[in-house]
């Protein structure tokens, strides 16, 4: 059992990566949400997230909204791939919950001094910055982390906002830099990763079978493969980026990388937001985060078909 805190700005794959957690209640608890400023605006995350808890039939869990805007930059949103909504195309009924009152951050820094050192995951789904600022905050919470696992970045890739940049690294990339100098265990899931992991027609067929509401809900936000062009690569499919963090605590076998050393860009206005993934080890400077870039999408979409059914 892993104990989890969900951090996140919902966002169509985001709201598979809450469902899929929410699916598997034996392997992780879900401790809490944080939501973030990220694909949408912050209220729209935090509605989005109370409502996704509440269709899975986990309305009691916790959700801290956090930060509004980057740490030192003007907000950047994407609901040209996301709907307006965040959601796609999918409308759920106002969550039952209201959020907490306290702010995300400072339930992080509260949450990991209280709980016992090395027992809270952090899963990031989307831009760092509330774990940022906790680091920032309170620096004392950096070893009692177990682990930070992230949606972010891209080597090989290049770019899925600018051509050198993935959205959730571009969208605070100071906040990324905070992250990969913390010496916290990081295993990031880049680009390289989830460009492999691609809900194809064929994919979708197989998931409306799945007579549950949580799956209707993602076939929704996800219709005929978005019913759209593809946006990020002209592939048959579109990536599912963030439920890429949850298959991996779920079933570490779906995805293979190895350890080296990540810096991010934060002053070029040429390469803003870049992951310098030295995969080579050619700069000499020391691994600081466990980069996968192999996936077994077949098992991954088999987990997924599986979990979902399983809900609501």
């Amino acid at each position: 059992m892993r104990r989890i805190v969900i951090d996140t700005d919902p966002g169509k794959d985001d709201a598979v990566a809450i469902l899929l957690a929410l699916a598997a209640p034996e392997a992780l608890e879900v401790v809490s949400f944080v939501s973030v400023a990220g694909n949408v605006p912050l209220a729209r995350t935090t509605e989005n997230t109370l409502a996704l808890a509440e269709l899975a039939g986990r309305a009691g869990i916790p959700v801290y909204p956090g930060c509004t805007r980057p740490m030192a930059r003007a907000a950047i949103t994407a609901e040209h791939v996301h709907g307006e909504t965040g959601l796609q195309g999918l409308v759920l009924p106002p969550a039952s919950a209201a959020p907490q009152a306290q702010h995300g951050v400072d339930h992080l820094v509260e949450l990991l001094l209280r709980e016992p050192a090395g027992s809270i995951t952090l899963c990031l789904l989307g831009p760092a910055t509330n774990l940022a600022m906790a680091l920032v905050k309170a620096p004392e919470i950096a070893p009692r982390i177990a682990e930070i696992v992230w949606m972010a970045g891209a080597r090989s890739e290049g770019g899925n906002v600018t051509p050198a940049a993935e959205y959730n690294v571009y969208a605070d990339p100071e906040a990324a830099a905070v992250l990969l100098d913390s010496g916290v265990p990081l295993t990031l899931l880049p680009l390289d990763l989830t460009h492999q992991v691609l809900m194809t027609r064929d994919r979708l067929l197989d998931l409306r079978e799945v007579d549950t509401a949580a799956a209707r809900a993602v076939c929704t936000m996800f219709g005929d493969a978005d019913g759209n062009p593809q946006r990020e690569r002209e592939r048959d499919g579109i990536p599912l980026h963030d439920p890429c963090v949850i298959a991996h605590l779920l079933d570490p076998g779906l995805f293979s990388g190895r350890m080296i050393n990540v810096a991010v860009e934060t002053a070029s206005p040429l390469s803003l937001g870049m992951t310098v993934a030295d995969w080579f080890h050619v700069t000499g400077r020391a691994p600081n985060a466990t980069w996968l870039n192999v996936a077994d999408a077949d098992r991954f979409f088999a987990l997924l078909h599986d979990r979902l059914s399983r809900l609501p």
